[in-house]
């Protein structure tokens, strides 16, 4: 079977929403909460990084970016939003659909830096 060809995405998290990510395995996002309506994973690692660093650090005390791929062609549906400058730059997933997004991830979650 051969592997699909896929898109490299970031998500900045703080210690919670990672804990919920170790406890699946390191294969899947958990469920927003009610006030989360939108998964925003981002285009690249500098923008995760400022996330990490800026607001979760502050927010918990300690920042991580994660980094993942998914399924190109799955990953097409969801238009890039520019959400600030030129490489701000996010998908926007709705919370209901996080669990097929989540089937699509190819291979594991993992962390590639750490902010405290």
């Amino acid at each position: 079977m051969n592997r699909p060809e896929t898109l490299a995405l970031w998500r900045p998290t703080g210690p919670e929403e990672l804990a919920l990510v170790e406890a699946s395995g390191w294969t899947s996002w958990p469920p927003r909460l009610a006030d989360q309506p939108i998964f925003y994973p981002v285009l690249n690692e500098d923008y995760a990084i400022r996330i990490a660093r800026d607001w979760n650090v502050p927010a918990s005390g300690v920042g991580y970016v994660t980094r993942f791929e998914i399924d190109a062609d799955f990953a097409a549906r969801y238009p890039i939003q520019q959400a600030g400058g030129r490489t701000i730059l996010e998908l926007w997933v709705p919370a209901e659909e996080l669990e097929e997004f989540n089937r699509h991830i190819v291979g594991r979650i993992e962390v590639v830096r750490e902010f405290r």
